[in-house]
């Protein structure tokens, strides 16, 4: 039987761990990346067959590289998920902890996205998906790099879907936009509506499987961003 095969990018941990847990349980072949070697060798330890590793470390290596050699060796590529990025409160804006984040949650972001969506459009086909987050949907004070990042990620896969569309290719692309998820991302931050890494990758992967344009997770937060809409900026900056 063929498999399909998917990578995971930022499968060490959060939501990228417990998506794979869920393709394993459904019959993926996986690569998976990371920059703990010892977690992805724990994942890859009970399933040695269908489970492949690279160490990756998105802002210092070359991540078209890494990609390109870890597709060979599962065999080729249906789906492509990219779960990592980096959320640190910057209130007093220090230009050091706004730059770190950009690094990976756009230039690194853009690299991958390009790598993905160019190995779809020779192969005819494929899935790209990225976990994006309702923080894209409006600015923060506190966060501004991390919020400007994911609006930057959502109009980047708008895109990318304009795109495959225009082509009249099978490529899909998926925007999964969690609200509050329980993961290491979000300790010593309160929060509202938090579901576990679990059930948000359920969700996700329901998702994947209906070939959804955008995903929200948990699901509630899509009323939330249609609300956002409508709320005049003049309001918005005296809320938040």
């Amino acid at each position: 039987m063929n498999l399909k095969k998917a990578i995971i990018i930022g499968a060490t941990s959060g939501i990228g761990k417990a998506l794979a847990e869920i393709l394993l349980e459904n019959n993926f072949k996986l690569g998976l990346t990371g920059r703990k070697k010892e977690i992805l060798e724990e994942v890859r330890r009970g399933n040695v067959e269908n489970v492949d590793i690279a160490i990756l470390d998105c802002i210092r290596d070359d991540n078209s590289k890494v990609l390109s050699e870890l597709t060979k060796k599962i065999g080729g590529l249906d789906l492509l998920i990219l779960s990592t990025g980096i959320g640190n409160l910057n209130k007093d804006l220090g230009f050091k902890v706004e730059n770190e984040a950009n690094k990976l949650n756009v230039l690194a972001f853009t690299e991958i996205a390009n790598w993905g969506y160019n190995y779809f459009d020779e192969q005819g086909y494929g899935h790209f998906v990225a976990i994006t987050s309702v923080a894209g949907l409006f600015g923060y004070r506190k966060a501004p790099a991390y919020h400007a990042a994911k609006a930057y990620q959502i109009n980047y896969l708008d895109g990318l879907r304009q795109k495959a569309f225009k082509s009249g290719k099978s490529i899909n692309i998926t925007d999964i936009r969690p609200g509050f998820v329980d993961t290491e991302m979000l300790k010593n931050k309160s929060a509202f509506w938090v579901i576990s890494k679990e059930k948000a990758a359920k969700q996700i992967f329901s998702a994947i499987n209906k070939r959804k344009d955008v995903g929200y997770t948990p699901r509630r937060w899509r009323f939330v961003a249609f609300i956002i809409n409508f709320i005049p900026i003049m309001i918005l900056k005296r809320i938040l």
